[in-house]
């Protein structure tokens, strides 16, 4: 599939990245590699290249290599220890036993102080670096509609990447542009995944909407898990995008044909956060799914009657008087079963 960000066809379908699973990350019999204190600043020797039989690196050979180059550039003093280089996600990201060996092209970096000159040569030397992004103060996205919108910066190469997450019918893929999206790595448990499993056995909904969508991953478990109408939505621009994407990305698995896109990745941009529900795309087939950018209190406009179980994903679950403001509003305005992940 196209990439919004980079151009290239680097979005592909769920059967091709759990194809690619089992081996992704494992050396071959003549990979080595050593392993370094990420408390210290890395040795005074060389880097190991990659395999020549497989191409991969162990991951601490490839941070050594991304610390000398960031140093070089006097983004690091030399002195600080090796994971002050930054935070690595690998591509995919899925729970793994033991410490990834990459290949080409594995690697997003986030750093809070990587330059744009260290960046360039990050992508151009370090042949794992897919791409590098410079953090922010927050993580990325709105914290509500009249939030002034927080992210992070791509600095060099493309930093669209995808997780795995595992619910009990299957897997699902959830790519996310890396910049314009938090994270959200995959663990053995997924304790929202859980809990939607568990409200899903408790209300056999008909229709389910999960309200601030991220990049769809609930939605997309409930499609998954054969809810017959699945509704998504986000007043963030990338997670409506995304959300959108990753429905096409999953398809062969869920009950839809072709996804439509009613709205393009430069059109959501230019309104990055949104107060009036648009609807961004939808797919239909033996499920419906559809996906809106909005504000969540506004959503009951476009929603269908008789929702029977929504989501309420809130940025700021710590909050309780505006959880319970927000909460209030949804049941008097659209009623049915809510549960917050």
């Amino acid at each position: 599939m196209h990439c919004p960000v980079c151009g290239h066809d680097c979005v592909t379908d769920a059967r091709t990245i759990f194809a690619e699973l089992p081996g992704r990350f494992a050396p071959c019999p003549d990979c080595m590699g050593l392993v370094y204190d990420k408390r210290s600043a890395p040795p005074d020797i060389d880097t190991a290249e990659p395999c020549p039989s497989c191409g991969k690196r162990f991951i601490d050979e490839v941070f050594a290599h991304i610390y000398r180059v960031m140093a070089a550039e006097g983004d690091l003093a030399g002195t600080e220890p090796l994971a002050a280089a930054g935070m690595p996600l690998v591509h995919p990201g899925f729970a793994m036993r033991s410490a990834p060996y990459l290949p080409p092209g594995s690697l997003v970096l986030l750093s809070r102080s990587a330059g744009k000159r260290a960046a360039a040569r990050l992508v151009a030397e370090v042949p794992e670096v897919r791409g590098v992004v410079r953090t922010g103060a927050g993580a990325p996205g709105i914290s509500d509609t009249d939030a002034e919108p927080a992210g992070h910066t791509l600095l060099a190469g493309c930093d669209v990447r995808a997780d795995v997450f595992p619910t009990r019918v299957g897997p699902i893929v959830v790519y996310k542009q890396q910049s314009a999206l938090h994270v959200e790595f995959p663990r053995d448990r997924d304790e929202k995944i859980l809990s939607l499993e568990r409200e899903i056995d408790r209300h056999r909904p008909r229709t389910f909407v999960d309200a601030c969508s991220g990049a769809g991953t609930l939605g997309i478990a409930a499609a998954r898990a054969g809810v017959p109408r699945v509704i998504a939505n986000d007043a963030w621009y990338a997670a409506a995008f995304w959300t959108a994407c990753n429905i096409a990305v999953n398809r062969e698995f869920l009950g839809v044909g072709e996804v439509a896109m009613h709205v393009s990745y430069d059109g959501l941009r230019r309104r990055p956060v949104a107060r009036d529900p648009v609807r961004v795309a939808s797919a239909a087939g033996a499920q419906e799914i559809e996906v809106y950018q909005g504000d969540l209190r506004l959503l009951s406009a476009v929603l269908p009657p008789g929702i029977d179980l929504a989501a309420l994903d809130l940025f700021e679950k710590n909050d309780g008087r505006k959880v319970e403001e927000i909460t209030g509003a949804w049941r008097a305005r659209v009623g049915g079963a809510i549960f917050i992940p």
